[in-house]
């Protein structure tokens, strides 16, 4: 489909909507987008859901619980179709339990912008770009105990959306980042009418230095590093059905902007703005992650403001059929993603197929809004008992 500009298209898929107030940016927001089916049919949450080939994304930790095996998964999430017809994030996991106690696991995403034609005037020749961002990464975890494991991961992130000109190239921009990620759950346990299982999860995701395309100090941008921390309890009815309620919050560990007002006079001036973004500018990453907590303008109501939170819910039967549900909320003020969400998961044998639908709730529009995502996966290999 024709577009008019890189600018055009990549103001829209950004996450965060510039008509907020303070909305936090940063480089490679894809990697924030949820790629499977499973964890999208549950309003993005997946931090202490249940092991599954996905969790590379979530919590790696998890893959130490894994009850199969070996897992292989592949997922494909089209992105503003009300808009063009060919952007996409499509992902592969795969991961392997090597033990009782350990696993380890990698995945490739990749973010496709499709074509793009650029004129210098309208009856102008185009020039065809296809910018893209993917990252790779992978993960090792291990079990400290029966009930709770740790992971760490590593990850390589490439953005190529400089467009080339006279006066530039159009290299590539890329960065390294590093997760930590940890997980807990009970054995099944014995209730009055049911049995039950708690499960507790975090990920420290994204950690590392700041992306630039021309290794400028003030232009470079920060890495949507991320703090996920989530609850979960599973109803098991009986050996046939089974309900998962999980509740996750999630906060950007990225400085907030700045009232670009330095002097407080009412007025901002083009001096005034082009300070204040290079201060903002010159702030490190591990700096920005740790003032991320307290430097909102606002105050620690702002603070809270800043963070996120998803309410999920899945019911399996026989492990063989699922249906999901959830919600996802985020600040009006901070860029207003708020949505419901619709899933579900059918299996036979060693392959599971999983598929997911969003309902924005919001004004602002949300470029996953009326869009199918699909998962596919394959189990093979020996499985494990739960203890």
């Amino acid at each position: 489909m024709r577009k008019i500009s890189l600018l055009f298209v990549c103001l829209f898929i950004a996450i965060y909507a510039k008509a907020q107030e303070n909305v936090i940016t940063t480089a490679v927001p894809f990697l924030l987008v949820s790629a499977d089916a499973r964890s999208a049919g549950m309003a993005d949450n997946g931090v202490a859901s249940s092991a599954d080939s996905y969790s590379q994304q979530w919590n790696p930790a998890k893959y130490a619980f894994a009850i199969e095996k070996t897992g292989f998964s592949i997922s494909y999430t089209p992105y503003l179709t009300d808009l063009v017809n060919d952007i996409s994030l499509g992902q592969l996991n795969y991961y392997n339990r090597v033990n009782e106690r350990s696993a380890f696991a990698g995945s490739f995403r990749f973010f496709g912008l499709g074509d793009i034609e650029l004129r210098e005037n309208a009856d102008d020749q185009p020039r065809v770009v296809s910018p893209s961002e993917f990252a790779f990464d992978g993960s090792y975890s291990l079990k400290l105990s029966d009930k709770f494991s740790m992971a760490v991961g590593a990850r390589y992130i490439n953005s190529n959306l400089k467009v080339a000109s006279d006066v530039g190239d159009a290299s590539s921009a890329s960065a390294f980042a590093i997760d930590v990620a940890g997980f807990f759950q009970t054995e099944e346990l014995p209730f009055s009418d049911f049995n039950g299982r708690w499960r507790a999860g975090f990920n420290i995701q994204n950690l590392g230095p700041k992306l630039s395309y021309d290794n400028t100090e003030f232009s470079s941008n920060f890495l949507p590093a991320n703090l996920k921390l989530g609850g979960g309890f599973d109803f098991i009815l009986d050996d046939y059905n089974k309900v998962a309620v999980n509740l996750e919050i999630s906060k950007l560990l990225v400085p907030t902007p700045q009232d670009p007002d330095l002097n407080g006079d009412g007025t901002i001036t083009p001096d005034e703005r082009n300070q204040n973004n290079q201060d903002y500018q010159s702030i490190g990453w591990l700096q920005g992650a740790l003032q991320s907590f307290s430097d909102a303008p606002g105050g620690f109501s702002e603070e809270l403001k800043e963070i996120t939170y998803s309410l999920g819910t899945e019911y399996l039967y026989q492990d063989s059929f699922a249906l999901r549900a959830g919600y996802f909320h985020e600040n009006k003020d901070k860029g207003a993603r708020q949505f419901f969400t619709l899933g579900a998961g059918f299996r036979y044998n060693v392959v599971k197929v999983d598929v997911s639908y969003l309902f924005s709730t919001s004004k602002v529009k949300n470029p996953l809004e009326n869009t199918l995502r699909f998962s596919l996966t394959f189990n093979i290999g020996d499985k494990y008992d739960e203890y």
